[in-house]
């Protein structure tokens, strides 16, 4: 069994939370447990409607699958949001240019299956804190080809564009990952409004002072605000139970 919590808050500056969160400790479809974080973007409500529809979509296509892999649920899950989605932007001219990142996973005999669009971020976190998800950022496809280097990356002036989207095209190329979980690892999904108001080493601090999930999430979304708060804010922690 694993525990978890989670939640969204809209932040300091934004006039609207384009985060949405989903949390399934129980089975779903073939998976033993389900979580999601998205953060939509769009202007007006376009934001808020791709990432509220994308997840419950992943929701519904997991829950029918017939399939038993992790990563093939996840996959096609995925893939039909991002049809979906890009469909009904070019449908309704108020939906248009509409798109959403998706951190999207599952728990399954000691192993977590990770599957991700954008720059919502996974990390595992045990004695330190390991970012397992690649943003798919302009940002960081620039550090990765060397021309920047990750501390200047932090401020950059277009660390907020995106290079993979869910609605973006047609179809959609998803990132998989397999981690091993140690007995006691926090799995900790968020949006960047998160991460870019606390430093992963202080994002470790903050969750190694407090005792339960829910009091770990509320103090990352208390510090993200008390730093600014620039953005919405999602966190989603989940933890397997100590056998």
């Amino acid at each position: 069994m694993v525990k978890a919590y989670s939640v969204t808050d809209i932040g300091r500056k934004r006039q609207l939370n384009q985060d949405f969160v989903f949390t399934c400790v129980v089975p779903l479809g073939n998976l033993p447990n389900l979580f999601v974080v998205a953060d939509g973007m769009g202007g007006h409500k376009a934001g808020d409607y791709a990432s509220k529809c994308t997840v419950e979509t992943i929701v519904e296509e997991v829950a029918k699958s017939p399939k038993n892999l992790p990563v093939a649920i996840l996959d096609d899950a995925i893939q039909y949001a991002n049809k979906l989605i890009k469909s009904k932007s070019m449908e309704d001219e108020s939906l248009e240019g509409m798109g959403t990142t998706v951190v999207a996973a599952t728990y399954m005999d000691d192993t977590l299956y990770v599957a991700n669009v954008g720059d919502s971020r996974l990390y595992v976190i045990g004695d330190t804190i390991t970012q397992i998800t690649r943003d798919h950022s302009l940002v960081e496809e620039m550090v990765r080809m060397g021309g920047l280097d990750r501390a200047a990356a932090r401020n950059h002036p277009d660390k907020n564009i995106i290079t993979r989207a869910i609605g973006a095209s047609n179809s959609v190329n998803v990132d998989f990952f397999e981690v091993t979980m140690k007995p006691g690892d926090i799995v900790l999904m968020c949006s960047d409004g998160l991460t870019n108001m606390i430093e992963d080493e202080d994002i470790l601090r903050l969750i190694k002072s407090e005792t339960d999930l829910k009091a770990k999430a509320d103090l990352l979304v208390k510090t993200a605000n008390d730093n600014g708060g620039k953005d919405n804010i999602a966190v989603l922690l989940m933890q397997p139970d100590a056998e």
